[in-house]
């Protein structure tokens, strides 16, 4: 279940709560009975290492430069 981050707007009161996706927002403080707004943070989830990206998964193209041909020696003439 999701923990959802309020603050007050009259008391300056920060809290925690969970909720489901389905529950309505909190419009009230629990200390005061002020009006409250939700509070949005950064996600704490970094993804680090490789399998993570489209671009980890695709085949990695080497290059070659073309190389000339070995030169050749007439092989010896037998009779």
């Amino acid at each position: 279940m999701p923990t959802y981050q309020y603050a007050c707007n009259t008391c300056a009161h920060e809290f925690e709560a969970f909720q489901s996706f389905s529950d309505d927002s909190l419009t009230h403080c629990p200390e005061c009975q002020g009006d409250i707004r939700k509070v949005y943070t950064a996600v704490g989830v970094v993804f680090k290492g490789s399998g993570f990206y489209k671009t980890d998964s695709v085949a990695k193209k080497t290059t070659t430069t073309p190389t000339a041909p070995a030169p050749t020696t007439p092989a010896p003439k037998t009779d």
